[in-house]
C-alpha cells in the first residue's frame, strides 16, 4: 500500500528505510524563505523529502541521489508519479561519486542521514546499510554541505540530539554556521530525541533555537506539530 499524503503518494515496499516522522519533519521544516532555485536531497530513500520540498517551494530543479538500487528505482517512480515530475531528478550514486561531478551548487541541501552509530544489526543487511552512519559518515555529509552549497544557500539536516554538538563543530570546519535549530520531543515529558539543524555560509549571532513537541498524548498532536505537517498528512 502506498503512503498517501494530501498532494502525492509514496510507494515504499522496496525501500529499507520506510517513511517515518524524521523525514516528514525535515521536509516540512527545512527553510525555504530564501526561495531556492535548486535543491539537493542527499540519500533520498523513498524521495519523501524531495516531494515535500517540491510541494512547498517554487524550486525549478530538485536533484536527489540514493546509493541503494531498489530505493533509487522506487524514488524515481515516486517522482514520476507526482505532480512535480518535471522538477524532480534522481541519480543512482554514492556521495563521493556525486561530488566528483556535481550538477551545480545548490540553494537548499537537505539530508536525513542514517544514524545508528552503535554496533547495531537488525539481521537485514539492506536496512542496516540505510541505518548505518558508516553508509554516510557525518564528516562526509558536512564536507558535502560546504562544497555543494551556494553562497546564500541553506543546508538542513535532522540528527539524533546527542549528535547535535558534534555535527555543528564538524560543519564549522567547512565554514558553515547554524542559522536555526529546532529540538524535537515525542511528548512534553520525554527527552529531546532529534535536532533539526539549518546552516549557512554566513555567521548569525542570535539565531532562533526552539523546541517542538509532537504529541500531548498518544495520537493527540500538539498545535505546533499539526501546523507544521497539516499540508501533508491526510488527518491533520
Amino acid at each position: 500500500m502506498p503512503f498517501q499524503f494530501k498532494q502525492f503518494s509514496v510507494e515504499q515496499d522496496r525501500c529499507a528505510m520506510k517513511i517515518g516522522t524524521d523525514g516528514v519533519l525535515l521536509g516540512a521544516w527545512a527553510p525555504i524563505e530564501h526561495n531556492p532555485f535548486n535543491v539537493l536531497d542527499i540519500g533520498t530513500g523513498t524521495g519523501i523529502i524531495s516531494l515535500m520540498i517540491a510541494q512547498r517551494s517554487h524550486a525549478e530543479q530538485i536533484d536527489a541521489f540514493e546509493i541503494d538500487e531498489d530505493a533509487y528505482e522506487q524514488a524515481v517512480e515516486n517522482f514520476e508519479n507526482s505532480p512535480w515530475s518535471d522538477r524532480l531528478f534522481c541519480f543512482h550514486a554514492a556521495l563521493d561519486e556525486f561530488m566528483e561531478e556535481p550538477e551545480d551548487e545548490y540553494d537548499l541541501i537537505v539530508s536525513n542521514p542514517p544514524f545508528y552509530t552503535e554496533d547495531y544489526s537488525s539481521g537485514n543487511d539492506q536496512r542496516d546499510l540505510a541505518r548505518f552512519a558508516d553508509a554516510l559518515p557525518f564528516e562526509d555529509l558536512a564536507q558535502a554541505g560546504g562544497f555543494l552549497l551556494s553562497q546564500n544557500g541553506i543546508f538542513a539536516v535532522i540528527l539524533p540530539y546527542k549528535e547535535e554538538e558534534k555535527f555543528i563543530a564538524l560543519v564549522r570546519d567547512f565554514d558553515l554556521f547554524p542559522v536555526k535549530i529546532t529540538r524535537v520531543k515525542g511528548t512534553p515529558t520525554s527527552e529531546i530525541k532529534r535536532s533539526l539543524l539549518a546552516f549557512s555560509k554566513h555567521q548569525v549571532e542570535n539565531f532562533p533555537i526552539d523546541e517542538l513537541v509532537i504529541e500531548i498524548s498518544r495520537h493527540n498532536y500538539t498545535p505546533e506539530y499539526i501546523h507544521l505537517t497539516k499540508d501533508f498528512y491526510l488527518k491533520m
